[in-house]
């Protein structure tokens, strides 16, 4: 079977207020991964589509992102899910 990776990007610019995951973190389609504090002092939840395991963080609490800055690294399950 194909490994498919995949890089998670920032949202938007702003500081890592929470990191929810961790390195060997299995987590699913929309789970909650980082909050980031924008400028505006506005928290956006970062999340993504698919499901699988955390294969890297890139990124601490406390730390400055751009739009540019890769997050996380995770592996694609591949699995089909979610509901009409």
């Amino acid at each position: 079977m194909k490994e498919v990776l995949q890089n998670v990007y920032s949202p938007c610019d702003g500081t890592i207020k929470e990191v929810f995951v961790n390195r060997s973190s299995y987590v699913y389609e929309w789970e909650p991964l980082f909050s980031i504090e924008t400028k505006e002092q506005k928290e956006v939840e970062v999340s993504i589509g698919i499901s699988g395991n955390i294969t890297s963080l890139e990124i601490s609490q406390g730390q400055s992102v751009t739009p540019n800055t890769v997050l996380t690294i995770l592996r694609d399950d591949l699995e089909i899910t979610g509901s009409d």
